[in-house]
């Protein structure tokens, strides 16, 4: 069976930044199952694996729109040090969800001075040009209910309830 939308994917993989040093991997791990057309993937790769079978390998270098997208310097804002005085020892490197105009939104603290703490919303790897390696193992067709959940469910359901 070829890859198209709303196809479960199964691949083991793994990530290099552009110097070849490896930043994550599954192979010592369970595989990555996504539905293909769910925008679960980077852009890139997700386009790479349309219309392949199983037992494709695969070696792709994204530029960073096809990965993770372009660093973008509106999502760095300096804030009030006060708005995290709940919230304990500020440190950099802290992640949290933070509310946005545009809604929840992943942060991490990227600089803590005396009345100020820098938030960057960039995706980690924004800005870098990535290499993909890895395999197909499986394809099949998505069932209705992984569809309707927008995600694939491992034997016996999703493990959690949705509202």
């Amino acid at each position: 069976m070829k890859i198209e939308n709303d196809s479960v994917v199964s691949i083991h993989f793994a990530v290099y930044d552009e110097d070849g040093t490896e930043l994550g991997s599954t192979r010592d791990g369970a595989p990555l199952d996504y539905i293909q057309g769910s925008l679960f993937l980077v852009p890139g790769l997700e386009a790479e694996l349309a219309d392949k079978e199983v037992g494709y390998q695969f070696d792709l270098t994204c530029a960073p729109a096809d990965a993770y997208g372009e660093h973008e310097e509106g999502l760095v804002q300096e804030v009030p040090r006060e708005l995290f005085e709940t919230e304990g020892q500020v440190e950099v490197g802290m992640r949290f969800i933070a509310e946005t105009d545009q809604g929840p939104r992943s942060v991490e603290i990227t600089d803590v001075k005396e009345s100020t703490v820098t938030v960057d919303g960039n995706h980690t790897l924004a800005g870098q040009t990535l290499t993909f390696k890895g395999e197909v193992l499986a394809v099949r067709p998505a069932t209705d209910e992984e569809l309707a959940h927008g995600h694939v469910h491992a034997e016996g359901g999703c493990g959690h309830t949705h509202h």
